[in-house]
């Protein structure tokens, strides 16, 4: 019942012929700056003679003393911490940190704009989402020429049919520097439209409802909410979920009639553990309304027959420990995507009178050493499993009636394929999201019946775009325990060796997500300038599976960084990036890895870029007030059991600074971020400033009107990318501008 976004774009790894099928070199533990033919030295300055190099800003020393199990840390910078975000001196050095950031990039100003320029010009201005079937209407979202925020709207009957515009999220975003909307959700009946809107960039969004048959807004405001929102049967009484006013913990499900003053709403659920996750949603029939309360390892789920709106949410099986699970409903029976005694996950199959007891559920997939499921959709005539195999991610559909399973077919040896929105349970056709390195995201409908694959919108480049002129490949390293990366690899075809062109690596490796190889219409202007860019699917994620994930968490979080390192190596090694020039790239918890890296092997990057970085590990997840603290005991640890607090120690980038060379970096960080809080970054800086033992550039960048996401609008994140691209280009001075591979005659 929702008004889903289009292909979002999720992409593959894709092999090249022969070339590197299999790469397997062993990384081993020694440090790579020994190793390197033209380590940079420790005053080595990358800023050429005539620029003229203004000071950095020096933050105060402030020391603020923290004590757990007897060990004593000083933490010089903990007043830049303002929960406010109003003190002046904090405001003032931010602003600092951005005038020192754009004297330094200063010189880059026609390159910024020329990348920008080059970004937004590969982007159709006019677009449209592929219309989905809700009823009577065909619903759609669209943009128009030179706006940032979609237009929602909808056909009824037919595609030729006149558009009835729902929402225009341009006008909504008038007048304010930041706006998101990450839900739209329309009635049963097709009358009432309920839609979010974030104007901070804290993720604290207002729901606001609009009658689409007289197009006025009502004047009921539920503020502070998740954003989700489902409607009962009755089209008038709607969930929803409230933040804490201070952890921003989703917690409470509220059921609000409309008309009634919002300080009246019911609380029907509240959960009482502070390390679970709240979340709503409905079954694809829309006859049951879901509670999600789920932590790092253990989910609980609970249905409403969303006909009776006054009804008592009732436990679909009770939380156990470290036992995930998800349901998805076909008529009477429900499906269980479960790890019970399956660490990849099974399907099984239940009613709801047997729910509650597992030995009473039937092995519908059962678990696959090899196969980690991720999703499942039942339809009518077939089951739609979302699996990696092979650390690729696929769709497989399950035949009710014969039993046959089936592929979904793919043009190209690695890809990436995700379940799209599919609202008819009795379709005979599936929706779903394609893309490699080279295939920009693609919408197909695949007809089960007749084996029929139908191309329904692939995202459109323009300019001389060919995928043909980039090559991909999917690869593995050796690293120093043994295990083999994978890694996925893309660059521009054209007679320069690899050898002797700037490396960029990308990172992420925690919560079990795993980076899939995407196709990037912005990331053509590092790659037609000669860039190779590689994704280290480094453990922490769950490219190989649910194992590979778990030796990338807790105590065994230094593998995630112990492997981005022994990647690196790996493919300079392989003649795969020029030793001098090698770069590396992660945001949030890839952020993290990022600070870790540089700490461990400063030597081997020339330059990092850390987004959103999550580095202040320790301070941060002792202190259960700061938002998403307690929910993720089970990803990092809990401090005050003395053997994480020790661990987390051991790796944590902001308390691992030391008086050393660090490569140049670029830092940047939201004002409102409700992630990874800005003061964050901002100690890292300071500190590391103080401290670090070369000239190289060290940079600051706080979007002060933005949250963790960075700058709102269609374009106007591009801004962003094409500052960061400027800093690696400042760095590595390929070609100045875009080089093309002569075409034959």
């Amino acid at each position: 019942m929702k008004i889903t976004p289009a292909a979002c774009g999720f992409k593959p790894a894709c092999q090249l012929g022969v070339f590197l099928l299999f790469l397997l070199l062993m990384a081993g533990c020694n440090h790579f700056a020994r190793q390197r033919p033209a380590a940079h030295s420790a005053k080595e300055n990358t800023v050429t003679a005539d620029e003229k190099i203004p000071a950095p800003p020096v933050a105060k020393k402030v020391p603020h003393v923290f004590e757990e199990h007897g060990h004593r840390r000083v933490d010089n910078y903990h007043w830049l911490r303002d929960d406010s975000r109003k003190n002046p001196q904090v405001l003032d050095y931010l602003k600092a940190e951005n005038d020192y950031y754009e004297a330094n990039m200063a010189t880059t100003g026609d390159l910024r704009q020329r990348l920008y320029d080059e970004i937004v010009a590969r982007i159709s201005q006019e677009d449209q989402s592929v219309p989905y079937r809700l009823g009577d209407y065909y619903y759609y979202r669209r943009y128009n020429t030179g706006q940032e925020y979609p237009v929602y709207a909808r056909k009824r009957g037919s595609l030729d049919a006149p558009e009835e515009m729902l929402v225009d999220m341009n006008e909504r975003a008038s007048g304010h520097s930041y706006f998101q909307s990450n839900n739209q959700s329309i009635s049963h009946d097709h009358n009432l439209l309920a839609f979010s809107e974030d104007t901070v960039g804290r993720r604290q969004y207002n729901i606001r409802f609009k009658d689409l048959r007289s197009g006025e807004l009502l004047p009921d405001v539920i503020e502070n909410t998740t954003g989700a929102l489902e409607w009962a049967k009755d089209n008038k009484t709607v969930f929803y979920v409230r933040k804490h006013p201070v952890t921003l913990l989703p917690y409470r499900v509220y059921r609000h009639k409309l008309g009634t003053p919002v300080n009246e709403d019911t609380l029907v659920y509240e959960e009482k553990d502070n390390t679970f996750y709240t979340s709503l949603g409905s079954t694809r029939s829309r006859d049951y309304l879901t509670i999600h309360s789920a932590s790092t390892t253990n989910s609980e789920v609970r249905l409403l027959d969303a006909s009776q709106p006054e009804g008592e949410f009732q436990v679909f099986l009770p939380r156990e420990k470290d036992h995930e699970y998800s349901i998805e409903q076909l008529g009477d029976d429900f499906y269980v995507l479960t790890n019970w005694q399956a660490k990849n996950f099974r399907v099984m199959k239940t009613d709801l009178k047997h729910a509650a007891d597992k030995s009473q559920w039937q092995e519908v997939i059962p678990h696959d050493e090899d196969v980690l499921i991720y999703d499942i959709e039942a339809n009518r005539d077939f089951l739609a499993i979302e699996q990696r195999e092979n650390g690729i991610r696929q769709i497989r559909l399950l035949d009710w009636n014969t039993g046959k399973s089936t592929l979904l077919p793919s043009d190209e040896n690695a890809c990436t394929m995700h379940i799209g929105y599919n609202p008819d349970q009795g379709s005979d056709v599936i929706r779903y999201h394609y893309t490699s390195l080279t295939t920009p995201a693609s919408v197909y409908d695949y007809n089960t019946a007749t084996g029929e694959k139908t191309l329904m919108k692939q995202d459109k480049v323009l300019g001389q775009f060919s995928p043909d002129d980039y090559a991909s490949q999917r690869l593995y390293v050796k690293v120093r325990d043994g295990e083999l990366v994978p890694v996925s690899l893309v660059f521009r075809k054209g007679p320069k060796p690899l050898r002797e062109r700037p490396l960029l690596v990308y990172g992420y490796g925690s919560y079990g997500h795993s980076v899939d190889p995407s196709f990037s219409s912005a990331r053509l202007s590092l790659l037609d300038r000669g860039f190779v860019y590689a994704i280290a699917h480094v453990r922490g994620s769950q490219a190989k599976g649910r194992r590979w994930y778990e030796d990338g968490k807790l105590l065994k979080k230094k593998n995630t960084f112990n492997d981005f390192v022994d990647v690196t190596q790996g493919l300079v090694r392989a003649g795969l990036g020029d030793p001098k020039r090698v770069y590396a790239w992660g945001g949030s918890a890839g952020g993290l890895l990022m600070g870790a890296v540089v700490n461990q092997a400063p030597a081997l990057y020339h330059g990092v870029i850390a987004d959103v970085p999550f580095v202040d590990v320790v301070t941060t997840m002792l202190d259960e007030d700061i938002p998403l603290t307690t929910g993720e005991f089970d990803e990092w640890g809990n401090p005050k059991e003395k053997i994480y607090y020790d661990y987390m120690l051991s790796y944590s980038p902001y308390d691992q600074v030391s008086a050393q060379p660090y490569p140049n970096m670029l830092v940047t960080t939201g004002l409102h971020d409700s992630q990874v809080q800005y003061w964050e970054p901002a100690k890292w800086v300071a500190k590391l400033r103080d401290m670090k033992t070369d000239h190289n550039l060290l940079m600051l960048r706080t979007n002060m009107h933005a949250g963790h996401g960075g700058a709102s609008g269609r374009f106007q994140h591009y801004k962003e990318t094409a500052d960061d691209y400027a800093f690696l280009l400042k760095l590595a001075r390929p070609q100045p501008k875009p080089w093309t591979q002569k075409k034959p005659d």
